[in-house]
């Protein structure tokens, strides 16, 4: 189930920040400022801000939305889920956000903010641009992962929408925003609208399809990104019953949930493989591990045995692992990396690409 016998990399997991305490570190990302500095978004609400020094022990609060964010520990899929800074955040300042809101049952939002005019570690707390409302029809699985690609529009990943099963068949149905990855244009807006859509989205033309979505079948995305080097894109998506996946990502895709689970017909109703639905690249069983997090292509200099692999983990289990693979998506090797087997939330990157 594994693909490959793991070859030992001599790489193991460090504390890179052991004396720093942040709850329910949900994104830890970089502004490609030249700064250096480290931004972590707390599931809670708040978004944090310190130097890359390890002996770091307290961060500044850059942002705290915990009043407008919903986050309970027994509906622990919602919060804030999502954080991105602008490709251009050093000339403009933006970050956006992805959260379930306070104002509205089980409902997502995806705004705008911008960084203050006096601080460059405080945003301006009197600033929200709202983008995207979606009304969630449960609690959980709604995605949430933020990411800007090459082309410079932002990424949005969303669940199904929750409950297991794909009651609501979200996953196979274009008409909905859930079960979708959207891409939009943050940097031009539609009539009505505070973005635009990008007019190469593969539905624009397609009767009664969202417009905004890039791709879809998938259950709860967690989490996508792009390599840095080959803008490939990569979207782990958790599994129901049996299987976790990793897929690689194409314009006006089908991945198959809720027909497939990873490379296997799901429920009777379900499709066996066919020409018109993207198996993953990789699954592994649920005697591996529960659900998976997605993380990055690695693209730093201080592991060079880990270059161009894809690294990931399993929340449940608490292992990692670095997926070796051509272009193609052909497995070479899935390496694990011993770790300390504790539940894994997500990943993040540095400017430097560690």
């Amino acid at each position: 189930t594994t693909a490959t016998q793991a070859a030992d990399l001599g790489v193991s997991i460090e504390s890179a920040f052991p004396n720093l305490r942040i709850a329910r570190p949900i994104v830890v990302t970089h502004a490609g400022d030249g700064s250096n500095r480290i931004f972590v978004a707390s599931q809670l609400g708040s978004v944090h801000v310190f130097d890359k020094n390890s002996e770091v022990e307290e961060a500044d609060v850059f942002f705290d939305h915990e009043e407008q964010v919903t986050y309970k520990d027994k509906e622990n899929e919602e919060g804030l889920l999502g954080f991105a800074m602008h490709p251009n955040y050093k000339e403009n300042g933006e970050f956006f956000l992805f959260y379930t809101t306070s104002d509205a049952e089980h409902t997502s939002v995806v705004s705008r903010f911008r960084v203050s005019k006096d601080d460059p570690n405080k945003a301006d707390s009197t600033y929200e641009e709202e983008l995207i409302r979606i009304p969630q029809p449960f609690w959980n699985h709604n995605g949430g992962t933020l990411a800007f690609g090459p082309d410079g529009y932002l990424y949005i990943a969303l669940g199904d929408g929750g409950k297991g099963g794909d009651p609501l068949k979200n996953g196979q149905n274009l008409s909905t925003l859930n079960g979708s990855i959207l891409r939009i244009d943050v940097d031009n807006k539609d009539e009505g609208k505070n973005y635009a859509i990008p007019k190469s989205n593969p539905f624009v033309k397609t009767k009664d399809a969202k417009p905004e979505i890039y791709a879809y079948g998938f259950r709860n995305v967690w989490r996508l990104s792009f390599d840095r080097v080959t803008g490939t894109f990569y979207a782990a998506d958790v599994g129901q019953k049996l299987w976790e996946e990793i897929n690689i990502v194409v314009k006006g895709g089908n991945y198959g949930w809720n027909l497939r689970e990873a490379k296997h017909k799901f429920g009777d109703n379900g499709s066996e493989a066919s020409d018109k639905l993207i198996d993953p690249i990789f699954e592994y069983h649920h005697d591996v591990g529960k659900s998976i997090t997605g993380g990055h292509v690695y693209r730093g200099s201080a592991v060079p045995s880990l270059k161009g692999m894809y690294m990931y983990a399993d929340y449940v289990s608490g292992k990692v692992w670095a997926l070796e693979h051509t272009p193609s998506g052909k497995i070479l090797g899935n390496h694990e990396i011993k770790s300390m087997n504790l539940p894994i939330i997500t990943f993040g990157e540095d400017e430097q690409g560690e």
